[in-house]
């Protein structure tokens, strides 16, 4: 029987390609969502949808704001001012939705980070994506930016954009 022995050393130098290195390493989604400060006479926080598209596969949303601490689930109804949402996935999805749902933000920057096959993430194989974010406001405007990227498997991959009234800079990183 043979017998094989691996110091700390010979471990390091094996690196993420070596006999070791096992299941790839997580994905990691980081995303960054600027809410812009609004001078307006009457202010409510925006709901604000997430989702990402691949050609030829089910959206999968990743976020959704909105006011949850409505009683009876009221907060829900104005989700269907996300018009790209609410036609892409909201209308069929139950809310609060584990892991998705979350109270609106005030204005600012906003990051999250997701991890490739957990919660709402899936692991991406490679293509070409569509990260969507849109944001609605009630008495107030929507605005939907798309962020297209390509995800090679293993490379760092980078898009971002900048809205025009109800989001500001938004920017997302994908790494392995």
């Amino acid at each position: 029987m043979t017998q094989l022995r691996i110091t700390g050393i010979t471990a390091a130098a094996l690196g993420a390609g070596g006999v070791l290195a096992g299941p790839a390493g997580a994905q990691t989604l980081d995303l960054s969502i600027e809410i812009p400060r609004l001078r307006v006479a009457e202010y409510h926080r925006p709901y604000v949808a997430v989702w990402l598209e691949k050609e030829g596969a089910t959206p999968r949303t990743l976020s959704v704001w909105y006011d949850d601490d409505m009683r009876g689930n009221e907060g829900t109804k104005w989700l269907r001012d996300l018009r790209q949402f609410w036609r892409t996935a909201g209308r069929a999805m139950s809310f609060p939705a584990d892991g998705i749902s979350s109270a609106t933000k005030a204005p600012g920057t906003h990051r999250m980070s997701f991890t490739g096959g957990n919660g709402s993430m899936p692991r991406l194989s490679p293509g070409n994506y569509t990260l969507v974010i849109e944001a609605a406001r009630e008495v107030g405007g929507r605005e939907l930016i798309r962020l297209p990227f390509t995800w090679n498997g293993s490379s760092t991959a980078t898009a971002s954009a900048r809205g025009s009234n109800e989001l500001g800079a938004v920017s997302l990183t994908i790494r392995r």
